[in-house]
């Protein structure tokens, strides 16, 4: 959640690394640059979970538990985390940002926890999330953002003029 209080915006989630951009004569800064910033972070913060959460996987795999098991597992927790949200932050992520989150996703691949469709990279996932989502907005008129959608505009086809 983010507060702009005296000229600053300030990531109000409880991590020492928080974020903070002062926006006075000197240093402009917009509401868009802190909003990277703070995607940045929230990528981070999304990998180390899924890290940690890697390695009681790789404890899971030594105490025997095969290896389908293991990938349902890791699609039904880490990619469901990296999943999460996507349509909000996807879109404003970096270059760096998404190079870090297929680079985890590549070296789970090599560690054998993870057996991507080859059609489908994380960015195309990503992609057809927030397909699914807006096709939901159009979808129903009782939609909490369908208000944000300009009005629709009737089309009437007449080819026989």
């Amino acid at each position: 959640m983010l507060i702009k209080a005296k000229s600053k915006f300030f990531c109000t989630r409880h991590n020492p690394r928080t974020k903070a951009c002062t926006s006075d004569k000197n240093s402009r800064c917009h509401f868009h640059k802190c909003f990277v910033s703070i995607t940045a972070l929230h990528v981070q913060t999304v990998i180390t979970t899924c890290a940690q959460t890697l390695y009681a996987l790789r404890v899971l795999r030594a105490h025997g538990l095969c290896d389908s098991a293991l990938q349902i597992i890791f699609r039904a927790v880490i990619v469901a985390k990296l999943m999460y949200g996507s349509s909000a932050w996807w879109g404003f992520a970096s270059a760096t940002d998404r190079q870090k989150v297929e680079a985890f996703i590549q070296c789970c691949t090599r560690a054998g926890f993870y057996t991507p469709d080859p059609h489908y990279d994380f960015q195309e996932l990503c992609n057809e999330a927030d397909h699914r989502l807006f096709n939901k907005i159009l979808e129903s008129q009782y939609h909490v953002l369908e208000q944000l959608l300009p009005p629709t505009l009737p089309q009437s086809y007449d080819f026989r003029k």
